[in-house]
């Protein structure tokens, strides 16, 4: 053996150790995009889900990890059975020396990865169990089956369907589901409101933290790069991986920016997050195969299309998306799909695409003709139908079941408290801010309702006195209602063309008791019940009108739905012009006109 040939099995040994290790590195890496995603949930959701949030994208590994060793891993590589599904097994018990443990913890990651994607878009409303059984079924089966086509010797990979890295096999399966489970789960309370045209409002529902989105999105970035990269066998084609991997995204968060700057006026802050995430989602599938070129234009596409999808779902399929789940993983992941078929560039380093004679495959713009995209428009059809199918499967049988959703009361005060007995996710550092200081609820309070008729229902004490002179006085109306019903009164008193509401967060005893919370074992005792308190002060607009509007919009039939207060007013002072009395609450001219 001469020393050249020595040399080069020196090197071929060498290289091999090092992409082996790159390979768990890269693990690693996607390990760690788990609290990218927890970030980014949490920061774009209300505070008084936070802990709830982190709970579900901490057991979507850890019960994402128990079914895999069971039964995902040997659906997703074990021995090929018609191309479909793999043959169940359990070597990692019996054969643990000659078992493939990287491979099996570098796909356990992507799994987990699959699965938290749904959290975003049933966040603040889905019951924690049912969550938790979302988890382990995704995981088990749908995954692993879908993926073994593309990755484990099934099927589409004989054909030469081309998924590098889960634009497919993850991002849109785990967009699929989001959108399947949001749509059954129904939106969360006030993002959409009818009015009386039976036309649909759309309410924004800003997240608690725009600084921790930011984090995770971030986080998510740098974790991609193991993503993206984990699977590269040589120097060059890593390199290319890592330049796709940074392009894409970075294009398409200057093309979001652009587009919403002249759409709405302002570059949007939380959009552009989104659009770094989709970008990176369109590009996982063709990172291996596209030239800096075809990043670019993946990541305009990609851009546009993250604007497009989250309103589409908001205005046009009335679903509750609270982070943009969908918009950026599943039709980004669609995206990525069809775009290898379009952009496959036979240049790029390490390129490998051939059909099952071995012949070359190339994008359709490189000119690879129809062959390729065919293939990948076929990978998109079935794995999309698949998922599609199982998962509403899935979620129609917890619906009937255990039920998937909380109660509108859980709801209003958060699954936080609810779910985990957690008061608040913040504690000392922000213990009372509006709607996340929800103390003193539990899950009982939803079902200990007692019906009463309206009239008592509302109590109002009137403390009003005749008008002096003939015209209306001023009058101030203090109201005191549960919060799930302010944009309902909101919504009442704007119809009778009342012209201003203070409304402020009150926490009050009432004659509900608190009730025992506890955190980390230590009992927390609360007595304190959250309320809205609205103010308005009124003059052309009579009062009994104002009463009769508030009943009819706050009414539910249970003890707790509020109390009026209303005062005389001695007297008002508009701050701007100094005018004082029914002039500083009415201008003259609108006086008249009433």
């Amino acid at each position: 053996m001469d020393s050249q040939t020595i040399l080069q099995q020196a090197l071929d040994e060498t290289n091999g150790v090092v992409f082996g290790v790159w390979f768990l590195i890269g693990a690693a890496l996607v390990f760690f995009m788990q609290a990218g995603f927890a970030m980014v949930e949490t920061g774009f959701t209300r505070a008084k889900n936070a802990g709830n949030i982190i709970m579900k994208n901490l057991m979507d590994f850890c019960i994402g990890t128990v079914v895999f060793i069971l039964i995902g891993f040997g659906l997703l590589f074990g021995e090929d059975l018609i191309g479909v599904i793999g043959q169940p097994g359990f070597d990692i018990f019996t054969s643990y020396g000659s078992f493939d443990w990287s491979n099996f913890v570098f796909n356990l990651v992507f799994c987990a990865t699959t699965a938290t994607i749904v959290s975003g878009a049933m966040a603040e409303r889905t019951k924690f169990l049912s969550y938790c059984v979302y988890s382990a079924i995704i995981s088990a089966v749908v995954y692993p089956i879908e993926a073994h086509w593309g990755w484990g010797g099934g099927w589409l990979s004989q054909w030469g369907f081309h998924d590098f890295a889960g634009s497919a096999h993850i991002h849109m399966v785990g967009g699929i589901a989001a959108l399947i489970g949001a749509a059954i789960l129904g939106p969360r309370i006030g993002k959409f409101q009818k009015n009386k045209k039976g036309e649909v409002k759309v309410n924004a529902i800003p997240g608690h933290n725009l600084t921790i989105g930011a984090l995770g999105v971030f986080i998510l970035w740098f974790g991609w790069y193991g993503f993206n990269g984990a699977a590269c066998t040589s120097i060059d084609q890593l390199g290319s991986v890592f330049l796709t991997t940074t392009v894409a995204p970075a294009i398409a968060t200057v093309t979001c920016m652009i587009f919403t700057w002249l759409k709405y006026g302002k570059p949007d802050v939380s959009m552009c997050l989104n659009a770094s995430l989709a970008g990176l989602v369109g590009i996982t599938a063709p990172c291996d195969v596209t030239d800096c070129l075809g990043a670019s234009i993946i990541g305009i596409v990609s851009g546009l299309l993250v604007c497009f999808g989250v309103w589409f779902l908001d205005y046009k399929l009335h679903i509750d998306d609270p982070v943009g789940a969908v918009a950026v993983h599943m039709m980004n992941g669609i995206w990525g799909t069809i775009a290898v078929g379009l952009l496959a560039n036979p240049d790029v380093p390490g390129y490998s695409l051939a059909d099952q004679n071995g012949e070359q495959l190339a994008g359709l713009f490189y000119g690879g003709g129809f062959g390729l995209l065919g293939r990948q428009l076929t990978g998109f059809a079935a794995i999309a139908s698949f998922t599609a199918v199982s998962m509403a499967i899935v979620f129609f049988a917890i619906k009937k079941t255990i039920g998937l959703r909380a109660s509108e009361q859980e709801e209003i005060i958060g699954l936080d408290v609810t779910e985990h007995g957690l008061i608040s996710s913040y504690a000392d550092f922000a213990p009372a801010l509006g709607d996340i200081s929800m103390k003193g609820y539990t899950k009982d309070d939803a079902k200990s309702v007692v019906k009463v008729p309206v009239d008592e229902a509302v109590k109002v004490e009137n403390y009003s006195a005749p008008a002096p002179d003939g015209r209306p006085k001023m009058t101030n109306i203090v109201v005191v209602f549960k919060q799930q019903k302010l944009q309902q009164f909101i919504e009442a008193m704007e119809a009778i063309d009342v012209k201003g509401i203070t409304v402020t967060n009150v926490m009050g005893c009432g004659m509900q008791n608190g009730q025992r919370n506890y955190y980390r074992g230590t009992t927390v005792e609360m007595n304190l019940l959250p309320k809205v308190k609205a103010e308005i002060a009124v003059c052309a607009v009579p009062v009994d009108k104002v009463v009769s509007a508030a009943k009819a919009a706050l009414y539910t039939g249970n003890y707790g739905d509020g109390k009026m207060f209303i005062y005389d007013i001695e007297n008002v002072i508009k701050i701007r012009t100094g005018e004082e009395g029914y002039n500083a609450l009415h201008d003259s001219e609108e006086w008249e006109r009433s």
